[in-house]
């Protein structure tokens, strides 16, 4: 049983910058970790993903060249950093791990067994 537990959400005007952390209980080989938000009214998705194993990494077309995930094995960190914030990101955002190849699976929620409890990201304009 994987436990996950985000922190740096919070609330930031348009063109900024937040860091969110995703802190596990065990951190090990071949699985996917990732980030999902999902805000009122829309489905969950995808947000960035990456490898253990490797650390590829996937992102949502939305998030291109804005947001950058890494991974601290050490300290058994996922890191989500996100620059040039726009109201559209504001969502609650959540860690996750599969125990699969990102290839298959960083799209589809439903694949992933550990969730972390969320946490908000609020972008004003």
């Amino acid at each position: 049983q994987v436990q996950l537990v985000e922190s740096g959400g919070g609330s930031v005007q348009a063109g900024g910058s937040l860091k969110l952390s995703c802190v596990a209980s065990e951190y090990t080989y071949d699985y996917c970790m990732g980030w999902f938000r999902h805000a009122p009214g829309k489905e969950r998705e995808g947000v960035a993903h990456i490898y253990t194993t490797g650390g590829a990494t996937f992102f949502h077309d939305s998030v291109k060249g804005r947001f950058t995930i890494s991974q601290d094995t050490a300290k058994k960190t996922l890191y989500l950093q996100m620059n040039s914030l726009k109201p559209e990101d504001t969502a609650m955002y959540s860690c996750a791990a599969a125990r699969a190849y990102c290839s298959d699976v960083y799209r589809r929620p439903e694949y992933f067994a550990y969730w972390g409890q969320g946490t908000q990201v609020t972008v004003s304009s």
